[in-house]
């Protein structure tokens, strides 16, 4: 099979002879031999070029993918390879065996079709995957859970020319989505691409104070309303974000409430004014908390939304409103021009969505709307037979029950995996969960969810995994078997009124047909959709198993749903997790925002603590100042201080101590350059040596005592070293751990920005090792607040290599120590800001995976900084640095960047002039930071009350 993007134009009649021997099962005539770099091969094509090549299993056939020609020898500018050497005398000789033994297991490949796509593992599309795919926009994609609409979805998004936008509710998924897009070294010259979380979106346009209201936000300030006993905070939930703030035009007044039909809300009319009070009481809450709700804050900001989008890719649109939906759409330069997928079976966060809804806005007639086609995507490629039958069944209870919401959600899935899988359940009795929880316990392949965020207490009683989720919590997961504790027996009368008046013959079914609810006034699937829904997103977290654990074991719907009762002692062959496999875990939950969890996994299993070194912060480093001051005659009390400042090169500290008569500090300022750059290279080995060495052992058994992205005594993370020093398989071992590639020095230095800075002083460095510790932590975007805006700089933008090479090298920059010492005419120039001669230092020897042979010419280099500087009336203004003088640049000084210097918590926003002294930063950190809104105090006039 052949990679999409191959490209064979000047080696067709070589590459044809290599796939004719190959599928003849002909290994030595292109003298396959298997590369030590992951799981790669390469074959000859002539003397000078090669193939590179790797093995995937499907059922009981091993499958060569060709992926991509190597001209001239040039290994080291594969995309795949990660700028890694490759010596051809030292390549082990083929083996069918090991081919066979090392070939990644593939789900799905079509019967007869031989190309394949790529993201982060092979994708082969079946015909309606591939149909979708080459259709033009606009195009509205319908999946259910384990379709593939996410991978198709960022596939198609791979071709789309222009500002592209990928925008989605959960960081998460935006950020994994960009992961996924520049898997394996991928990049589109004819495309710049943002991928965008919503919240980060509406930053682009204005940034915005606080943070969005959470669900369990809300319930807190629920439970203090005396006079909301008449309903539940789900249901008001979703009666604020879906009904009454949902909307382009804003927030409705209590008259427009009261006015709307009797299927636009969820209450009835009694009840309405009584949910408006409730609202305005809201507003004033989340004013008061620094909340927002991203709805009324989209509808503030779509006059002011300006279009710059050549097309625009929705992910999991049934998660956002009418007014957010607006509002992206309104930013593209030529309507039409979007790609919308998602599932409304998938709905738990509430907002009242419906496909029909979608259709009426983006195509104002009613007429027209209907009339245009929706992709449907029937086949399931994530969960095992059984699990997509219980799947299926609840949504036929769901349509027979309630009828159709749209003609878009009717309809039933396909599972594609041959693995049958199985869906139990149990009695709620202390010897089944006692039975469970002594084999799961120790396995990252179970999770146990429940349906609502207070039913985890209960259940972390019974089982001692740290993967307990509430429904809220679980999209985005996938485990191989999931445990539903007390799902339908905990809300009992709801799923006996879901399961009321069905039969099992209403399931017998092969398809769903579009029905409307005959009873316009019946409120029944407004009440219970959540239920139905939450139950299917359970269930289709699964890959193979699903337990339930249900205390009403006579429940209809378990009858129903022909869910049978299991083997309460049953031996399920647990594989227990390593601790590297419960560090990955921990990672992967943090970046999905479920620190509850990762912080579980790390306290309880991994037993991480503390360091129990001193590490230097900007507050220790201000008090260790502060004492020397106080005690100048006690050297040892200024040792760390003195080390810090000669790592760093504080040029305002070491005058400081050379002032107070230390003499280290007057030595060293005294010292010629020689002998400086002596006693700075004997701190940097006293800090760098442990993370040279080739043996691993002591860095790792570190990380397992406290964790991956511990810091050390130079408040430097084990990766930010491993960068530093270039050493690959260190790097490789903690990025396997689930390493944090944005974690910030104290100078706001990401490991990516740390290597650069070497490749700038050291040019055998920036040869030999920037290319492959590039391909290892380079981050996937660089954001900063220029001007009240987010602006984020992916790496296929020229603007991300400039700003990341000047940030750095900010603290070098501005110290007078810099190694070589400068002249005083270079002292003076660097007082002017950043020249391009500096900016282009040993650009000559890096390679090219980390910046392209034509963009390092000074023409170009002086084209960017024109058109990105200040005063630039270049579309879009980017506003990054500012001239000070012909041909010589500094950071825009209102730019802000993000200071990640915590595992597991948001980044803080700082200015970029506190960069240079964290000492300084420590003094003026409660003046630091903060924006303001709109009026200049902090609120925004949607969450004013009234």
């Amino acid at each position: 099979m052949t990679y999409r993007d191959l490209q064979t134009d000047r080696v067709k009649r070589q590459f044809n002879k290599v796939r004719e021997a190959i599928e003849r099962d002909d290994f030595r005539t292109p003298d396959v031999k298997k590369l030590a770099q992951g799981m790669y091969y390469r074959a000859k094509l002539d003397d000078t070029n090669r193939l590179l090549l790797a093995f995937v299993r499907h059922h009981d056939e091993t499958v060569c993918l060709a992926l991509e020609v190597i001209h001239q020898h040039a290994y080291q500018k594969s995309r795949f390879l990660r700028g890694a050497a490759i010596d051809e005398s030292k390549l082990p000789d083929f083996t069918v065996q090991a081919a066979e033994r090392t070939a990644e297991p593939v789900r799905y490949l079509h019967p007869s079709r031989n190309e394949f796509h790529l993201l982060d593992r092979v994708l082969s599309f079946d015909d309606t995957q591939d149909e979708v795919y080459r259709a033009a926009l606009p195009v509205i994609l319908v999946g259910s859970a384990g379709s593939g609409k996410t991978a198709l979805t960022l596939q198609k998004l791979r071709d789309l020319p222009g500002q592209v936008l990928y925008v989605t509710l959960s960081p998460y998924l935006a950020q994994s989505a960009a992961d996924l897009y520049a898997a394996h070294g991928f990049e589109n010259e004819a495309q710049d691409v943002q991928f965008l979380a919503f919240h980060e979106y509406l930053e682009t346009i204005r940034a915005v104070p606080g943070r969005p209201v959470t669900f369990e936000d809300f319930r807190v300030w629920f439970h203090r309303q005396t006079d909301a006993r008449f309903t539940d905070a789900h249901q008001l939930f979703e009666e604020f974000r879906g009904v009454l703030s949902s909307r382009p035009d804003g927030a409705l007044d209590e008259q427009a409430y009261l006015a709307l039909g009797v299927r636009q809300s969820i209450y009835d009319q009694s009840a309405r004014a009584q949910v408006h009070a409730l609202f305005v009481r809201y507003l004033g809450w989340m004013r008061e908390r620094n909340l927002y709700d991203p709805s009324l804050i989209a509808a503030d900001l779509l006059p002011h939304v300006q279009p710059t989008y050549d097309a625009v890719v929705v992910d999991e649109v049934q998660d956002l409103t009418a007014a957010q939906l607006a509002l992206i759409l309104k930013s593209l330069t030529t309507p039409g021009q979007f790609l919308l997928c998602g599932d409304s079976n998938q709905i738990v966060h509430p907002n009242f969505f419906s496909w029909s809804a979608v259709k009426s806005l983006l195509w104002q007639d009613p007429a027209l709307a209907d009339r245009q086609p929706i992709s449907l995507l029937r086949a399931n490629f994530r969960n095992a037979s059984t699990v997509t039958r219980v799947a299926n069944d609840l949504l036929k209870v769901k349509h027979a029950r309630f009828g159709s919401i749209d003609r878009e959600s009717t309809f039933l899935v396909q599972a594609v995996a041959d693995e049958e899988g199985s869906v139990t359940f149990l009695p709620d009795t202390a010897a089944v969960r006692s039975h469970l929880d002594a084999q799961t316990r120790g396995s990252a392949e179970y999770a146990v969810l429940v349906l609502r965020d207070e039913d985890k207490a209960e259940a972390r009683r019974h089982f001692g995994t740290p993967l307990v989720f509430s429904i809220h919590e679980a999209k985005g997961l996938e485990y191989r078997n999931i445990i539903l504790h007390n799902f339908i027996s905990g809300q009992r009368g709801s799923y006996a009124q879901i399961a009321e008046g069905v039969t099992r013959g209403d399931l017998q079914t092969e398809e769903l047909r579009y029905s409307r609810a005959r009873d316009k006034s019946d409120k029944s699937l407004e009440l219970y959709k959540f239920y139905v829904n939450a139950l299917y997103v359970a269930v289709t977290r699964a890959v193979s198993r699903v337990i339930l654990i249900e205390s009403d074991t006579r429940h209809p719907l378990l009858d129903l749903l022909d869910i049978r009762i299991g083997d309460q002692a049953e031996q399920l062959k647990v594989k227990q997790a390593s601790r590297d496999d419960w560090e990955r875990e921990a990672r992967k939950l943090e970046l999905q925002g479920k620190a509850e969890q990762a912080s579980d996994i790390r306290q309880r299993v991994l037993q991480q603590k503390p360091v129990p070194w001193d590490v230097w912060t900007p507050d220790t480093l201000r008090h260790m100042e502060e004492d020397v001051t106080a005690h100048p005659a006690d050297p040892k009390r200024a040792r760390g201080l003195l080390d810090y400042a000669l790592l760093n090169r504080q040029d305002r500290l070491l005058a400081t101590l050379r002032d107070l008569k230390l003499k280290p500090a007057a030595s060293f300022l005294r010292n010629n350059d020689k002998d400086r750059r002596i006693q700075r290279q004997a701190v940097l080995d006293k800090y760098r040596r442990p993370f040279e060495a080739t043996n691993l052992k002591a860095v790792l058994n570190d990380c397992d005592r406290y964790g991956v992205d511990h810091r050390t005594p130079a408040n430097l993370t084990p990766l930010m070293l491993a960068a530093e020093v270039g050493n690959l398989p260190l790097l490789d071992a903690l990025l396997a751990r689930g390493a944090d590639v944005n974690q910030t020095d104290l100078f706001g230095r990401t490991p990516y920005q740390l290597a650069l800075n070497r490749a700038l002083e050291d040019a055998a460095y920036a040869e030999r090792l920037l290319g492959p510790v590039d391909g290892r932590v380079r981050p996937a975007a660089l954001d900063v607040l220029v001007s009240g805006k987010l602006v984020r700089l992916s790496p296929e933008q020229a603007e991300f290599h400039l700003l990341n090479v000047m940030l750095a090298s900010l603290p070098t920059f501005q110290s007078a120590l810099t190694d070589p010492a400068p002249s005083a005419a270079e002292l003076a120039r660097r007082q002017d800001g950043y020249s391009v001669d500096f900016l282009r230092r040993n650009v000559d020897v890096f390679p090219e995976r980390v910046l392209r042979e034509a963009r390092r010419r000074r023409t170009y280099f002086n084209h960017l900084l024109a058109r990105a500087e200040v005063d630039s009336a270049y579309v879009p203004a980017r506003r990054l640095w500012k001239r000070v003088r012909q041909g010589h640049y500094v950071i825009n000084p209102d730019l802000q960047v993000k200071l990640k210097m915590t595992t597991g918590q948001d980044s803080t926003w700082v200015n970029v002039s506190l960069l240079t002294d964290p000492v300084v930063r420590a003094w003026l950190a409660p003046d630091a930071g903060g924006m303001q809104g709109e009026d200049g105090d902090g609120r925004w006039p949607s969450t004013r009350a009234g």
